[in-house]
């Protein structure tokens, strides 16, 4: 039977190409994986951060395996390029930083082995990505696993995939699953369909539709119901021999251009934001109780959607995000600028994403690239690509939608917008340039040229580093008063174009970005709701929360704007209780809404204001203080250096 033991602990690590004849011998740092070696540098700004070629040592006993099993090496992630030697000998290659890949090591391992693993994220032309608005973090970020198999074994050596392929449908309330497992070797399969609570509901045949009934939907945040599909292989003896078992959902789901999404027959308007992978110090090597914060974070304020940018993430949170409910956009790091050289590689990221990810629920379309037109070169190669990629996808997994996200400046009609089955645009109207109100005209302006186009949102956002604040807040202040109102709009605004199939706030959390230097502190991205280390919940985080959270809440916006001028000041409040009540110094103070979520409140300002909003059992305190405006060579000097910021 298959075993799989981890070996993350007692790596050496070497900042240089050292030979596999010398890497035993050579002097390195003692370290566990996950690591990545840009955890500091990836982070402080000047895009001066390390790539190139570094090396890994492991040494480990010969596994306890028979003489009829096949020993393999699984790789979870290695950023960006990899090459494996096992005892001197070259195992494996591999192009793309962001999924699995194996090798069979059977015919290489002895009792005392060494296993030297070389990962490089130098600058090239033939592997995705290289120009985008994010850390390339160098290393192995992701777990190793050796796996034993029997000689006749589930495929490991497909794609980097799990073996089995899951297909549900719903067509006319009526549920079927089709189970196809790949065998290496011979063997016979069983299948078992086991409901939520692990108890067999149906056995079928290998690649068999087996009907499901009185099934019950994987239906979004409300009820992510998941069922599980198991293989078992026996040899010609009648003995089981490996076993594999993977969830799926049964659920139906479409867009439509004047709809919207619609999950299970109903519409179901997708509001979510995007993610990166990576946190203070630790970058890319994120430990499972970080994917986890991540997803009760998201779970919080009430999104039902998620992309997941700008490449493929761990294995385990696209089961969080089965578990959990949340539609998931997947893509690969086809990214801001076409690379003809690339173009082997973006097919076989693509093919990887798909295969190995196949089977969750949560997924419901694959992108083909991001920003693609930021760059003018190879414009006909380009398209070329798309067109191709579009169909490669559709002949592998006919059963989900494609889509891409384009570049703000890439007008109404360029071809590559109408390519995949829906498109997204990457706006940010009201940050990059002034007027919130375009967004408005832009939406209604495409939708009015492209009435059959489903039409999405994939990024938008603005800057907020929440130990800025701002009494008249502007656009590139980088203030939190800023953000938020925003934020207020585009939540208004999307309202009032329900047709909109998805719309995704870029980002949830600020994130690493070393080649930004100004715009903030140097080295991020600070558009995320939550603050890089997950500690801090912007004002904004609340005003998605009371518009899409069934939770109920209060929060009192500005509270780290703590000291004010002037006679009077504005207090906005947040909530998804209907109404709530403001009272400042004991004393209720009127309030005006426009939608029952964002309240404002004029108060007047003294040495100490102390405000408590309450409604229903919710409540929310915080104090305010009054302090003399600073003398104004002392402003200008701040906005000098606010401004100098943002040039």
């Amino acid at each position: 039977m298959r075993k799989i033991f981890n070996i993350n602990a007692d790596w050496k690590f070497i900042k240089r190409d050292v030979s596999p004849e010398d890497a035993a011998a050579a002097e390195g740092a003692a370290l566990d994986l996950p690591y990545t070696w840009n955890g500091k540098d990836g982070q402080d700004g000047g895009g001066d951060y390390y790539r190139g070629r570094c090396t890994f040592v492991k040494t480990f006993p010969r596994p306890d395996c028979g003489k009829d099993d096949r020993v393999y090496l699984e790789f979870k992630g290695v950023n960006s390029s990899c090459d494996v030697y096992v005892n001197g000998s070259h195992a494996v290659s591999h192009d793309g930083g962001y999924s699995t890949f194996r090798r069979d090591v059977t015919d290489l391992i002895k009792e005392q082995n060494t296993l030297v693993v070389y990962a490089d994220n130098s600058k090239t032309e033939k592997v995705y990505p290289q120009t985008a608005d994010f850390t390339f973090y160098g290393g192995i970020y992701r777990d190793v696993n050796i796996i034993i198999v029997n000689k006749n074994h589930f495929d490991l050596d497909f794609f980097g995939a799990p073996g089995i392929a899951v297909t549900p449908r719903v067509r006319g309330g009526k549920c079927t699953v089709k189970t196809q497992a790949y065998v290496s070797g011979e063997g016979r399969v069983e299948i078992t369909i086991k409901d939520g609570e692990g108890k067999a509901v149906a056995r079928g045949e290998n690649g068999a539709d087996i009907e499901i009934v009185g099934a019950r939907l994987w239906d979004g945040v409300k009820d992510p119901y998941l069922y599980s599909s198991e293989a078992r292989l026996f040899d010609g003896d009648g003995n089981e021999v490996d076993r594999i078992e993977k969830n799926f959902g049964f659920r139906s789901f479409s867009i439509d251009p004047e709809k919207g999404f619609i999950l299970n027959g109903r519409q179901y308007p997708l509001r979510g934001v995007c993610r990166h992978q990576d946190r203070p110090g630790v970058g890319n090597a994120l430990t499972r109780a970080m994917h986890e914060e991540d997803i009760a974070l998201i779970k919080e304020i009430g999104a039902n959607t998620l992309r997941l940018a700008h490449y493929q993430h761990d294995d385990y949170f696209y089961d969080l995000c089965d578990k959990a409910g949340l539609v998931v956009w997947a893509e690969i790091p086809y990214i801001s600028r076409h690379m003809p050289e690339a173009n082997d590689n973006a097919v076989s990221q693509m093919k990887e994403l798909i295969y190995q990810q196949y089977n969750h629920a949560c997924i419901v379309m694959w992108g083909i690239s991001n920003e693609i037109t930021m760059y003018r070169k190879h414009k006909k190669d380009m398209l070329a690509q798309h067109v191709m990629m579009n169909e490669l996808v559709h002949k592998i997994d006919p059963t989900r939608l494609t889509t891409l996200a384009c570049f703000a400046m890439c007008g109404f009609g360029n071809k590559s917008a109408h390519i995949t089955d829906v498109v997204a645009w990457n706006l940010y109207l009201g940050w990059y340039v002034p007027g919130f109100f375009l967004n408005d005209l832009w939406i209604s302006a495409f939708h009015a040229l492209y009435p059959k186009r489903c039409l999405g949102y994939s990024e938008y956002g603005a800057e907020c580093m929440p130990a800025l604040h701002s009494a008249h807040p502007r656009r590139g202040d980088n203030s939190e008063e800023y953000q938020a109102r925003y934020h207020e709009y585009m939540l208004r605004c999307f309202s009032r174009h329900p047709y909109l199939w998805g719309t995704y706030v870029w980002n949830m959390f600020d994130f690493a970005a070393d080649a930004r230097n100004q715009g903030g502190e140097p080295g991020m991205n600070h558009k995320g709701l939550v603050t890089f280390d997950r500690k801090t919940k912007k004002d904004s985080f609340y005003a998605y929360k009371a518009y899409w959270s069934d939770e109920k809440f209060v929060h009192i916006a500005g509270k780290r704007f703590e000291n004010r001028t002037g006679s009077k000041t504005t207090v906005k409040v947040y909530t998804n209780c209907g109404g709530v009540q403001l009272y400042c110094n004991g004393k209720k103070v009127d309030g005006k809404t426009k939608d029952g979520r964002v309240f404002a409140f004029t108060i007047k300002l003294s040495e100490t204001v102390n405000l408590r909003a309450v409604s229903g059992d919710c409540t929310d305190e915080c104090t305010l203080h009054k302090v003399a405006a600073p003398d104004q060579s002392y402003r200008l000097h701040v906005h000098s250096e606010t401004q100098s910021w943002q040039k």
